[in-house]
């Protein structure tokens, strides 16, 4: 009788032990994957950027074929109710190396004038935003790269003076530092 109950207990702790490894490989598994898909992707595939007019926040609007002669450097995001994306574009403003070489930074958002400056306001930043309906994005390929399907990532586009599309970076992290990107701009005009 006591050999029958030692033997019960010992395959009541084997089990408890493989679902207890079953659940930290599995957790292990889901951990690397989301590494995996954290991971920024860039090309450097080189096209004509397409042309847009896109209004703003500030109720002006630009024509991104008026830039022509400078750099441009497209960064799409979610928007509002993305504290990260508003944050990172206080950290370019705040990084003077693209103003000095000459490269305008353009965010582009699908929210309403509304929406983008409430968080505009909230966060410090100071740029106006372009207000996208979703066909710039879809014609930059940065539609679902993020973490919703219907908006923008977090990626960038840069356009050099001649209106050539000539790198671009999503950053599914939601975080570039601003330096590493004016490098990687410089590195690629």
């Amino acid at each position: 009788m006591r050999h029958e109950q030692d033997t019960r207990a010992r395959r009541r702790r084997t089990a408890r032990l493989s679902i207890v490894s079953l659940v930290i490989l599995a957790v292990v598994a889901l951990v690397v994957m989301a590494l995996l898909s954290a991971r920024p992707e860039q090309s450097d595939q080189v096209r004509t950027a397409p042309d847009f007019t896109l209004p703003a926040s500030d109720g002006t609007s630009v024509r991104l074929s008026d830039l022509r002669g400078a750099p441009v450097l497209l960064y799409f995001n979610e928007g509002a109710g993305c504290d990260a994306c508003i944050v990172q574009m206080t950290a370019i403003e705040a990084e003077p190396g693209f103003a000095d070489a000459g490269i305008t930074v353009l965010p582009i958002v699908m929210n309403t004038a509304e929406q983008i400056n409430a968080e505009r306001e909230r966060l410090g930043a100071t740029s106006a935003f372009l207000l996208d309906d979703g066909a710039v994005s879809a014609e930059y390929d940065t539609l679902g790269t993020g973490m919703h399907e219907g908006l923008p990532g977090h990626g960038f586009v840069l356009i050099d003076a001649d209106g050539q599309q000539v790198w671009s970076g999503d950053y599914p992290s939601m975080w570039i530092d601003a330096d590493d990107l004016l490098g990687i701009a410089l590195d690629n005009l």
